[in-house]
């Protein structure tokens, strides 16, 4: 048996019975979250939770689903907090923004622990409305993701929460180990050597897809340059830049 889906009253419960069967440790197996449960109240509207659990077998395997599994519980924690910031009410009485951030950072170490990270550290900075969080791990990779889709996510998720209970709206801004500012230098010196290849074939070129903060750095890189043009094109998430030489 290479390969099982497992229902019980929550996730990891369901993946450690689903280990059990399989007989093998959680190193062994990508796990898709098919359900991720939910408690209910009083009794009512509870779901339990559902796991589809595979063997892999080669090293790269095991790395690949890794990365899509931290991906993929990401992405179900912020539909979670995105339904959740819908269906609940309002606090009667606003919370300080001090209480907000606070927040926020207990919310974002919940989720730092599901993703099996617990040497997570927050150092934080204020300027005005932006609050900038620096996330310090040993697993550092895990909470950036692949072209930082991770680390945008709980981005993401850091400013539902932060709005939810603040007085003021305020942004909130997340980084791990100065990811972002290379990322930044990375995609300008890319979009320079990209624009200068558009030139020199007289053809456009198109960039991968990229979130919508990435696409704004390269516009901004090449906003300067007279000899060539930038527009997006798609939808997100698939919505990608392109560069194109004015004749």
């Amino acid at each position: 048996m290479n390969q099982i889906t497992q229902t019980a009253p929550t996730k990891e419960e369901a993946i450690t019975v689903a280990l059990e069967k399989l007989g093998v440790s959680r190193d062994d197996v990508s796990i898709k979250v098919v359900e991720a449960g939910k408690k209910g109240f009083l009794g009512f509207g509870t779901k339990p939770a559902v796991v589809e659990v595979t063997v892999l077998k080669k090293e790269q395997d095991v790395k690949a689903a890794r990365e899509q599994e931290v991906v993929e519980e990401v992405a179900e924690l912020e539909k979670t907090v995105v339904n959740d910031s819908v269906m609940d009410e309002e606090p009667t009485i606003k919370q300080t923004n001090e209480q907000a951030v606070e927040e926020t950072k207990s919310y974002i170490n919940v989720i730092a622990k599901e993703m099996n990270i617990d040497d997570l550290v927050i150092n934080e900075k204020r300027e005005g409305k932006f609050i900038h969080l620096h996330l310090n791990s040993e697993k550092a990779a895990m909470l950036i993701g692949k072209r930082g889709q991770t680390l945008n996510a709980l981005e993401n998720l850091s400013q539902l929460v932060a709005n939810k209970y603040s007085n003021s709206f305020i942004i909130i801004k997340l980084d791990v180990g100065n990811y972002r500012e290379r990322r930044q230098e990375s995609l300008e010196q890319l979009a320079e050597r990209m624009a200068d290849k558009a030139i020199r074939t007289g053809s456009k070129v198109e960039f991968e897809p990229m979130s919508s903060f990435e696409r704004k750095i390269i516009h901004n890189a090449l906003s300067v340059r007279v000899d060539i043009e930038t527009y997006s094109v798609g939808t997100d998430p698939n919505r990608y830049l392109v560069i194109e030489p004015i004749k």
